[in-house]
């Protein structure tokens, strides 16, 4: 079975750790990304949404789990596909970069299609998708308070 691969790219105006904090954050993805709805099915070790963690996603007529496999903050996050498309060893890195006075964004993932002949459509689906993501992040970023130099979510509180 051959394996695909998806490589995408989009730039915020906000700086890495902004951009980090809504990629980790499970429960903003359904505002930015295109995604229905999200739950935290296991924390990680410290109780949050690092390494070891598992998120549920569901979008119909997919219900997706996936592990975080690696979190570096301000400059990685990593998952896994556990269960809830045709999918073998699907993985994405989410690799941030500072870019002048924003952040490069590049979603990587590659996988490879249970069923040989779906590989082309899986790639072309979520391409698009993973494209949706990426520009969604981007932009949900740089609204961010603190992206303009306010104060982060939280705050003061």
């Amino acid at each position: 079975m051959r394996v695909q691969d998806i490589d995408v790219t989009a730039r915020s105006r906000a700086d890495a750790d902004v951009v980090y904090r809504l990629l980790v954050d499970g429960a903003t993805w359904p505002t930015w990304s295109g995604l229905g709805s999200f739950a935290l099915e296991r924390a990680d070790a410290a109780g949050g949404e690092g390494v070891g963690a598992i998120r549920v996603f569901r979008t119909w007529p997919f219900t997706n789990r996936e592990e975080v496999v690696e979190a570096v903050p301000g400059r990685r996050f990593s998952y896994r596909l556990l269960s809830g498309m045709a999918l073998v060893n699907y993985r994405a890195d989410v690799d941030l970069t500072p870019d002048g006075d924003g952040t490069l964004i590049r979603w990587h993932s590659t996988f490879t299609a249970k069923r040989p002949w779906m590989g082309g459509f899986y790639r072309g689906f979520l391409g698009s998708f993973i494209k949706g993501c990426a520009s969604g992040l981007a932009e949900a970023a740089a609204k961010d308070p603190a992206a303009r130099g306010g104060a982060p979510a939280g705050a003061g509180e």
